[in-house]
């Protein structure tokens, strides 16, 4: 946590709908798994009587990508840019304007087309979201496909999980992940949304958030499977920062992206290592 949601700050209002925002660069083969655990998220019945919109921006795509969201049920726009900073940000402008008569009362979640949320993900968010909360700033774990060596489990553990305490609900982790984060449609706004960055888009709006002293929960609650395959989309992003770990090289971690854990055994989401 970097504020409480009473210090401060005002309140958000009280979430009437949800908004999912997916970027995606030639994920056709990815992309279903991931909107059918958003869709399955979506169902959970504590989001009954709340509408959620998913878009899916498809950025600079040559394959499938736009058919295959479409076909799933998502809105699509496509965006020749290869930004992922750009995508997430007209991924929100639009979703805000499917969901336009809900205005401030929109809480817009994001995540990544690699990228697997558990069930209970939205409400998690849902919860935090009428405790006052203007941000969620979640973290992730790997897939346990494809494998990675060893070693670079070892270096990956011993970054993602330095400096926490033996009870993990106390963590208030250093991390940002665009595969799991979420703001209130006001705040959002008011900080400038995300910027058009290559990468580091989600730590920017973050920052941007914490500026303003915005409310913000940092939690491992409700952690999120993320790729971690060898072939990034993303130009300087988790991909490049596992290939680096990989080989061994000396990272700066504060500047970097950070990495999230494979858990060895681990096939149930547990928060544990």
């Amino acid at each position: 946590m970097t504020a409480s949601p009473t210090a401060g700050s005002s309140r958000a209002p009280h979430p009437t709908a949800l908004a999912v925002v997916v970027p995606a660069h030639n994920e056709a083969q990815e992309l279903p798994g991931a909107l059918d655990a958003v869709r399955t998220a979506a169902r959970h019945p504590a989001l009954a009587d709340l509408p959620v919109v998913t878009v899916v921006v498809a950025d600079a795509c040559t394959d499938a990508t736009p058919a295959v969201a479409a076909q799933r049920g998502a809105a699509v726009i496509e965006l020749p840019d290869r930004n992922v900073g750009a995508a997430r940000a007209a991924g929100v402008a639009h979703a805000l304007h499917l969901l336009r008569p809900h205005g401030e009362r929109t809480w817009i979640v994001t995540t990544d087309a690699d990228s697997r949320v558990p069930p209970h993900w939205l409400a998690h968010q849902l919860h935090h979201a009428r405790q006052g909360w203007h941000c969620i700033v979640g973290t992730v774990r790997l897939a346990h496909r494809p494998v990675l060596p060893v070693t670079t489990v070892a270096r990956h553990n011993a970054h993602y999980f330095a400096g926490r305490p033996s009870w993990p609900l106390l963590w208030c982790h250093p991390h940002v992940h665009g595969a799991n984060l979420g703001i209130a449609a006001g705040p959002y706004r008011a900080a400038g949304g995300f910027p058009a960055l290559t990468h580091g888009e989600d730590r920017a709006l973050v920052a941007a958030l914490e500026r303003r002293g915005c409310p913000i929960l940092r939690t491992d609650e409700c952690p999120v499977r993320t790729s971690g395959r060898p072939d990034p989309r993303a130009p300087h992003g988790f991909g490049t920062f596992l290939r680096q770990l990989s080989l061994g090289l000396d990272l700066d971690f504060d500047r970097d992206l950070a990495a999230p854990v494979v858990v060895p055994g681990d096939r149930s989401g547990d928060l544990r290592p």
